[in-house]
């Protein structure tokens, strides 16, 4: 999983989740805010960050800022993934499945702010377990990083992607 260098290009941002977190001290409560944020190119590269600050545009930027640390380039076939695969994190499981060009994205809010952001066009998605956006933004990251193209399983395997694919 080789992160990316965001420097000098134009990614995209999305707002998953914002949520505002308490810490009881002797005076009362400290409000705070928490921030999910998934950005990518639209062009399979992908990544998601979480920030935390006493005002909500704060919370945003630092999510933003921290996301652009965790990008990841993932397999794409056409406008969707080569082949089906799980993506598990905690208790965060989401099912990834290939679709026919113009099927569009069929996944709830969570997958679908980070398959979007990664321009995949034409995928089914299920969240299994937890609906937790934290983890299942985790879980569907984990899942396409994990996704591999023909290409790459032919020159793992030293063989030819026609020998692979019969």
């Amino acid at each position: 999983m080789a992160l990316i260098d965001a420097s000098n290009m134009e990614l995209a941002e999305k707002v998953v989740a914002i949520n505002r977190v308490s810490k009881t001290v002797k005076g009362g409560r400290i409000m705070k805010f928490s921030a999910l944020v998934v950005v990518g190119d639209g062009n399979g590269i992908v990544g998601f960050g979480i920030g935390k600050s006493g005002e909500v545009p704060d919370a945003i930027r630092k999510a933003i800022q921290d996301a652009k640390k965790n990008l990841i380039r993932i397999s794409l076939k056409g406008t969707t993934i080569p082949h089906e695969i799980v993506g598990k994190f905690g208790a965060g499981e989401v099912l990834l499945k290939p679709a026919a060009p113009g099927t569009g994205v069929i996944a709830g809010g969570t997958v679908r702010a980070v398959v979007e952001a990664a321009g995949i066009k034409d995928i089914r998605a299920k969240s299994l377990r937890s609906n937790n956006p934290y983890n299942a933004v985790r879980a569907t990251i984990n899942g396409l990083s994990r996704v591999r193209s023909a290409d790459t399983v032919a020159a793992i395997r030293g063989k030819t992607v026609k020998e692979i694919t019969g």
